[in-house]
């Protein structure tokens, strides 16, 4: 677990992955079923910058590109769509940066986006170990103002256990990068 995180009311705690499970139901090739257990990711993260900066970085393509990915990854910035409303598309491509052979695209559609409040996509699992292609999969972003920071609720899935904590592990990668952005001169970047 990582450090406490402060609550909105001062309270603290530390970021959780909650235990939700879902039965998912896997076809074999011999007409069997093999049940599967499936668990929604879930953490938070404060960030020391307002709502509208932090919920920004995650609309805006150019800064989406900046910070996207865990460790290792980065987003090429013209892979990066995004269409802020209802209906909208929030796409990308993450590339390894010691293979760029290996990509993994992310193609979600908005299913609800209210700014500086919630962000909620789904879309379409292909080539994830453990998920049959085309199950479903959603991501919810919460954006809560805390002081003069950011809290961000996350919550994603579902996935088969070990791949819900790998999925944490690089948002919270993810996370520490776009900190290092917030935290530049906005000059630096050239983001108006």
């Amino acid at each position: 677990m990582g450090p406490p995180v402060r609550q909105p009311g001062g309270t603290a705690r530390h970021p959780t992955r909650r235990r939700l499970r879902h039965t998912h139901l896997d076809r074999t090739h011999t007409g069997g079923v093999v049940l599967t257990e499936q668990f929604t990711a879930h953490t938070t993260h404060r960030f020391d910058h307002p709502v509208a900066d932090v919920y920004r970085a995650f609309v805006d393509p150019a800064m989406l590109a900046l910070w996207f990915g865990p460790l290792g990854f980065h987003v090429p910035a013209g892979t990066v769509e995004v269409d802020p409303r209802v209906g909208g598309a929030w796409n990308l491509t993450m590339v390894s940066n010691d293979d760029p052979e290996w990509q993994s695209p992310v193609t979600s559609t908005l299913q609800e986006i209210e700014e500086n409040r919630i962000i909620v996509g789904t879309s379409t699992a292909h080539g994830i170990p453990g998920i049959e292609d085309g199950t479903p999969l959603s991501l919810t972003l919460e954006f809560t103002e805390d002081g003069d920071g950011t809290i961000v609720t996350l919550t994603q899935g579902p996935f088969p256990e070990g791949m819900r904590d790998v999925n944490v592990a690089g948002w919270a990668q993810s996370f520490r990068k776009l900190e290092a952005l917030l935290e530049a001169p906005k000059e630096f970047f050239q983001i108006p």
